[in-house]
């Protein structure tokens, strides 16, 4: 587990941005489990998450159609609440970090750690945004 206080500006760079954190495997169920679609982002504290998942999934909100709601889970932190995300992240491996779009409860798009690792925001931002104009 990392201190809190380590994560603490890392969580802020998604909920500043809109994403409501979650912290139990209730809370996880019932996010993705709503109709519309939901973004969820598996944070992490890894270069990559800092260099381009993070930045490139704040570039992917501005666009015309984006999720219902954005939420996220933070790896090595909220350990269950991460569990209860992979698991309806099936059949992917786990992987931080990471990002799924799920419309009306189901998974239709996903975004592994090694689809996010050395390419950058704006490639990252761009396969969102074709995942939101398909799906949202």
């Amino acid at each position: 587990m990392y201190p809190e206080e380590l994560v603490k500006p890392m969580r802020a760079e998604l909920s500043e941005a809109g994403f409501e954190e979650l912290y139990t495997p209730d809370a996880v169920k019932e996010a993705i489990s709503k109709e519309g679609t939901t973004l969820v982002v598996v944070n992490s504290v890894c270069g990559c998450a800092a260099r381009n998942a993070r930045p490139g999934v704040k570039m992917s909100l501005d666009n015309g159609k984006k999720p219902s709601s954005l939420v996220t889970v933070f790896a090595g932190v909220d350990r269950e609440a991460v569990d209860a995300a992979r698991e309806l992240m099936f059949p992917f491996p786990p992987s931080s970090p990471s990002m799924a779009l799920f419309k009306n409860g189901e998974l239709v798009h996903m975004l592994e750690r090694h689809h996010i690792e050395g390419r950058p925001a704006e490639m990252i931002a761009e396969n969102l945004k074709d995942a939101y104009d398909e799906h949202c």
